[in-house]
């Protein structure tokens, strides 16, 4: 974690390295190869997240080999994530002012961190002995350009962007090339270019199509030749790209960009299915770190969980009926940390469909509807009885929460059935850092729900680092999250359809099934307004998104 921080408190320095070399290598084109090579490594220093820590850690436990050793390697994760939660606590206790501190506790914490420093000892101690890779294998390190060419398939890319106050880096990585490219963007021009779309995808309110903003197509292809129309005579024979953004490109699905100048206006919802999507050329597949690739190839091709699938939905709940799955979760908490229930169960509209959404799944997938917890089994408690470790897929749908401004309380969270009364074990909401308490080994767990690849809403926190890197810690290879709002009846039918495209098939990677089920959707000729990138696009496949054949 100090290794982490300390990273990330000189990407000034990286920065600046990057774009030494480019320069040099303007000079001097026959260290070009070479240069590309070393940048590509600092740049991956520049990006350093917690998030890629957390693939390394998922792939360093089923990369063991032995199923005992995986349980040394999870206790041994799991210690240290408890010393640094216990440790912030003691420094928030012994930061109280002298009237309003609490000797007893400052003690209690004192104690435990001693117990907790012995444990993680002796479990460090018996991983070297017993696993003398491991510490390699956990540790989220720079990934070389000849490795990362080699975990390539011939019909994949990996783009990774670093962006710098005047300029954007971008490097393309094929299995046999690799190309470095300086794009004339910045920070400030490109945060206002994502802003400016996400006008249309996130928009305040929508209580009808007519209410959604037009999404700007010229502003959309502008920033397509910005940021990736340099790499395009890179990718003939491409299918399949992952996606390494940064900044502020890590919250805008990169599938909405344009890559032709709109003709004309688009004067109806409908008139989006003609638009150039860059989702209509290519399948993508979002990684929290160059790293992460290695560390999820790593792994066996598919989870030995015995069970096909397990869903979470449908909970009960009597707020007002609304059409979108997510909520500002500020005012949700008491001051003793637990949600208020009933304030829960009032604010929230009920979502019945994600019955159907989810028996859908289970039919596709062969699963058995006594996997499924609905209703008054949808609770915190059936999720830590479950043994979820037996699903090789795993879906949640419902209510997302975005963090609030409750420091200490509030984090990103998925709604379950609240109980009558609230208390710490269940109270309605699942947060994720009770997430990152399971225990999984899931090729794929689908979050159908408003924004859960948000942020953890700690200052200058990682993307992806809520729901999304939680759920990385406890097991999954791969996720299904979304940037925005999404609207409930075009998530019904993005995520089935998904599922229908990868069932039975190992040559249909998640990723292209993903870009399939899209493209089904603004076909829809029941609903033409699901052309609109708002309905199709809030979803992002982050992790593993080849095939098995792969």
């Amino acid at each position: 974690g100090g290794r982490l921080s300390e990273t990330k408190s000189v990407r000034g320095y990286f920065v600046a390295h990057v774009d030494y070399a480019t320069v040099v290598a303007e000079k001097e084109p026959s260290k070009g190869a070479a240069l590309t090579s070393e940048t590509f490594e600092v740049g991956q220093l520049a990006r350093a997240t917690s998030v890629g820590a957390a693939v390394a850690g998922m792939g360093a436990r089923f990369g063991s080999g032995s199923d005992a050793l995986a349980i040394t390697v999870r206790r041994h994760q799991d210690a240290i994530n408890s010393w640094q939660r216990l440790d912030k606590k003691l420094i928030d206790a012994v930061g109280q002012p002298p009237d309003k501190r609490s000797s007893a506790a400052v003690q209690k914490f004192r104690a435990q961190l001693v117990n907790l420093d012995s444990q993680i000892k002796n479990l460090g101690n018996q991983l070297i002995r017993d696993f003398p890779k491991y510490a390699e294998l956990a540790s989220p390190k720079p990934l070389r350009l000849a490795d990362t060419r080699k975990l390539l398939g011939p019909e994949e890319v990996l783009m990774t962007w670093l962006v710098a106050d005047k300029e954007t880096y971008l490097w393309a990585v094929r299995s046999n090339k690799a190309q470095m490219f300086q794009l004339d963007i910045g920070r400030a021009a490109l945060d206002s270019a994502v802003k400016g779309l996400h006008i249309a995808l996130d928009p305040d309110r929508i209580s009808s199509p007519s209410d959604i903003p037009t999404f700007n197509t010229a502003r959309a292809f502008k920033l397509y030749q910005q940021i990736f129309a340099a790499a395009e005579p890179m990718l003939e024979g491409i299918n399949h790209i992952f996606v390494v953004a940064d900044g502020a490109l890590q919250s805008l699905p990169i599938g909405v960009l344009v890559t032709k100048q709109p003709k004309g206006n688009i004067t109806n919802l409908s008139g989006y299915r003609q638009v150039p999507w860059l989702a209509k050329k290519y399948a993508f597949t979002t990684l929290p770190s160059v790293s992460s690739l290695k560390a999820l190839r790593r792994l066996p091709k598919t989870s030995q969980a015995s069970r096909p699938f397990g869903g979470f939905g449908d909970p009960l709940l009597s707020g007002n009926a609304g059409s979108t799955r997510g909520l500002q979760m500020a005012n949700l908490f008491s001051s003793s940390g637990t949600a208020k229930v009933d304030l829960v169960r009032l604010s929230l509209p009920p979502l019945p469909e994600t019955a159907d959404e989810l028996r859908t799944m289970a039919r596709i997938l062969g699963g058995d509807n006594s996997d499924l917890f609905l209703g008054e089994r949808a609770t915190e408690r059936h999720v830590r009885l479950a043994a979820l470790d037996k699903y090789r897929v795993l879906a949640f749908a419902t209510h997302g929460l975005v963090a609030g401004e409750l420091k200490g309380l509030a984090e990103p969270a998925l709604v379950l059935t609240p109980p009558r009364v609230g208390s710490v074990e269940d109270d309605g909401l699942l947060t994720a850092s009770e997430v990152a308490m399971l225990k999984l080994n899931a090729d794929l767990v689908i979050l159908s729900a408003c924004n859960t690849a948000a942020a953890d809403g700690t200052p200058g926190a990682d993307a992806l680092s809520g729901l999304t890197k939680a759920f990385f810690y406890a097991g999954a290879r791969s996720l299904l999250v979304s940037h925005w709002p999404v609207a409930s009846d075009a998530a019904v039918k993005l995520t089935t359809r998904m599922l229908s495209e990868t069932s039975g098939s190992n040559t249909v990677g998640r990723a292209e099934a993903l870009r399939r089920s899209m493209l089904a959707l603004m076909q829809d000729a029941k609903n033409p307004h699901f052309a609109h990138p708002y309905f199709w696009a809030p979803f992002v496949l982050v992790g593993e998104g080849g095939s098995r054949s792969q």
